[in-house]
């Protein structure tokens, strides 16, 4: 989490002190001090998330420097200190727009702790209501987020509308890339929980050591390094919907803890005794089969049964037929609508390349293909030339159901050709075939050599 910054502009060094050693209990503030208003204007580019201000000021009045404060950011949340106690005075500050008004005195710094909490909370609260609209403002009728018209992903729809009917666990299997947490935000919000929270984790991307807290919280103490409470992602979800991504990559004993949970529907911070009534919607997701990973010990058969509920099995691209086509369209279109590039086309060999291509990234690697090719055409219009697949992984030959067998060699004589720099008894060597059948194939204008 990264810090909350506090300005506090205070003409008495000490009195400044003070208010700063009070604050700097909570280890999420950073304090900075300022004598005048001229040097807190100066700073401002540092975006601080709140300022307090001494009305009184060697270079200018609370009133001017607060409108000057609101000038560079409305949203800044200002807080007056003032050792006046006239009321027209804090009246007419309220009413420009301070979040509080606190009169000198023993109370003071005690009174500044507890505004500065409730305008926090006001924060979070703001933060999270521009949140979900923006995300139903974005979402959701799924199917103008999940592109595509194949039949499997029509399946994969009517999946997504049963589960949202419902607060059935459900599991999302598929490659890297296919999409899983699209199809999950997709049941979420259009579920009875999409005004609550949508809250995602990825078991592979955090430490094993960390992991634990992440999902269930800890207490102040509860271990070195832990010195404030702090809610876990469940605790965060509550209402709402939990997104559990790579669940097999999780640790076994810590799947006997999620096990627990599931079962009990409530959770207990690491260090605490209390137990937090969940009232969570658990959407899982792996790359990997869990089946397997149940027969080889890898994972909980009773975990399994647990989260398995309505299971969605997404297709890779290479099984999707067209849709490689209208995803394309569709990324071009949008890539082209950010950079104000106008409207992008295929040529015929740039359609035909795409398709004859296994796509082992899926949807993600598409997506990162076709922003380069729109980038990197000419008069708008993408050819094969502009297309350029730079997967890592060796899935170098995909069963396209639209190939027949004899594209299918095609296609690996013209790999192995490339790797041989069109040597050609080479290849007829790797591929333990005669060369002639590679000439034969080179005269029928089956293969290009280059």
């Amino acid at each position: 989490m990264s810090n909350y910054k506090i300005f506090i502009i205070e003409d008495d060094p000490w009195y400044a002190e003070i208010l700063s050693y009070h604050l700097s209990q909570n280890p999420e503030y950073e304090i900075s001090i300022f004598e005048t208003g001229k040097e807190c204007l100066t700073k401002m580019h540092l975006k601080p998330d709140l300022v307090t201000i001494d009305f009184s000021l060697p270079d200018m009045k609370g009133d001017e420097l607060f409108t000057k404060i609101k000038d560079f950011n409305p949203q800044i949340p200002v807080i007056c200190i003032s050792s006046q106690e006239e009321i027209t005075v804090a009246v007419n500050l309220l009413k420009m727009g301070v979040s509080d008004y606190l009169v000198k005195d023993e109370a003071t710094k005690d009174l500044l702790w507890n505004s500065i909490i409730k305008i926090r909370e006001t924060q979070s609260l703001k933060k999270e209501v521009e949140h979900l609209k923006e995300e139903l403002g974005n979402k959701f009728s799924f199917q103008s987020t999940i592109i595509g018209q194949s039949e499997r992903l029509k399946r994969v729809f009517t999946l997504i509308e049963k589960a949202a009917k419902t607060n059935i666990n459900v599991s999302i299997t598929g490659e890297t890339g296919t999409g899983k947490e699209v199809v999950a935000k997709a049941i979420h919000y259009n579920s009875d929980r999409k005004k609550k929270k949508f809250v995602a984790v990825n078991v592979a991307a955090i430490p094993k050591e960390l992991i634990e807290s992440e999902l269930f919280g800890h207490e102040k103490g509860a271990f070195t390094g832990a010195i404030t409470r702090k809610p876990g992602k469940f605790e965060e979800a509550n209402g709402g919907t939990f997104f559990l991504d790579e669940i097999a990559e999780m640790d076994i004993s810590l799947q006997t803890k999620l096990l627990r949970v599931l079962q009990e529907r409530e959770v207990a911070r690491l260090g605490g005794n209390e137990s937090i009534k969940l009232n969570v919607r658990l959407i899982s997701a792996t790359n990997k089969n869990l089946t397997e990973e149940v027969k080889n010990e890898a994972f909980r058969e009773d975990l399994f049964f647990r989260i398995m509920g309505l299971p969605i099995e997404l297709p890779p691209l290479r099984d999707r037929g067209n849709d490689v086509l209208i995803l394309a369209k569709h990324f071009a279109d949008d890539f082209a609508k950010e950079n104000n590039l106008g409207s992008i086309s295929f040529s015929k060999d740039a359609k035909e390349k795409l398709m004859n291509y296994g796509f082992p990234g899926n949807v993600r690697e598409l997506k990162a293909v076709i922003d380069l090719a729109v980038v990197m055409c000419e008069n708008n219009e993408i050819k094969a030339d502009d297309i350029t697949f730079s997967s890592t992984k060796r899935d170098d030959f995909f069963i396209n159901r639209n190939k027949t067998l004899r594209q299918h060699t095609c296609d690996i004589v013209k790999y192995y050709l490339k790797e041989h720099d069109n040597d050609v008894i080479a290849t007829a060597k790797a591929l333990d075939i005669g060369k002639s059948t590679i000439y034969k194939m080179i005269q029928n204008g089956e293969l290009d050599q280059e």
